[in-house]
């Protein structure tokens, strides 16, 4: 909830983009339209899932609202220049990403909490749709300029998909992000593996392995990026058994009223 209510940042940051800015605030430029459209959807998320916490009770909403407060002001670190190309493959990847972790977050809470299951079922439905939109655009991209594109994508993913909210805190967690990331690997709303699927799932979408005539710049990031899923993976298999051999651990989250919850460290 806290990541989908930082759209002033996502809207701010695309708009940074060559060629696909809203220049004016009100532009009729598809792709203006398509971004204020965007944000509108996503906008109805966050209010929806903090409604939804606040009517629950089970959560600090002090605490919650300046999270929230932290995180627009801090802002985000995208390393994309202004390329367009990069930012769509970036959007597609995360758009996958908040589809998966909503779905997870959905079966969690099948049993116990069937309204909070279906809040985010239907979430993750909506995300799904975005996440089509912007795979189909880099689809039309890899089409018209396959090498740019191919680069871009390439360039993407040697910088590293970095979570929206990577710079939230609370005020007293300086670590928060990496505590929330290190609960929801546990948890398995969102790992390792699922980034590895992610870029498996993108690479037979986009057809990547079978795309011709690049360039020899091209080609190398060609191969990068199809070579990648087997790299990460290798690297999820040697964090396992580092993280078989780390005593668990628990921290505070003030969103749930100091409550102790447990994670494996990152070492």
């Amino acid at each position: 909830m806290i990541t989908e209510d930082a759209l002033p940042t996502y809207q701010t940051r695309l708009n940074q983009l060559d060629g696909v800015a809203d220049k004016t605030g009100s532009s009729t430029s598809p792709w203006a339209v398509w971004s204020r459209a965007w944000t509108a959807e996503e906008n109805r998320h966050g209010d929806l899932l903090k409604t939804y916490l606040y009517l629950s009770g089970r959560v600090d909403m002090l605490m919650i609202e300046r999270t929230i407060h932290y995180l627009i002001a801090a802002g985000m670190e995208w390393n994309l220049d202004k390329n367009p190309y990069m930012g769509l493959v970036y959007t597609s990847f995360q758009e996958r990403a908040t589809f998966i972790s909503h779905g997870n977050m959905a079966r969690l809470a099948k049993n116990s909490d069937p309204i909070l299951s279906r809040i985010c079922g239907t979430i993750a439905a909506d995300e799904k749709r975005h996440e089509n939109a912007y795979e189909k655009i880099v689809e039309k991209l890899l089409e018209v300029d396959p090498t740019v594109t191919m680069v871009a994508i390439s360039d993407m993913m040697r910088k590293g998909i970095t979570m929206p909210a990577h710079l939230m805190q609370d005020g007293r967690d300086p670590h928060l992000f990496d505590h929330f990331s290190a609960v929801a690997q546990r948890l398995g709303v969102y790992t390792v593996a699922h980034y590895a699927d992610i870029l498996e799932f993108l690479i037979e979408r986009w057809k990547l392995e079978k795309i011709q005539d690049l360039t020899a710049e091209g080609g190398r990031a060609q191969d990068f990026v199809c070579g990648l899923p087997q790299k990460i993976r290798r690297l999820q298999e040697r964090m396992d058994q580092r993280t078989r051999k780390i005593e668990p651990q628990s921290v505070k989250f003030s969103w749930i009223f100091n409550k102790e919850t447990p994670f494996v460290p990152k070492k």
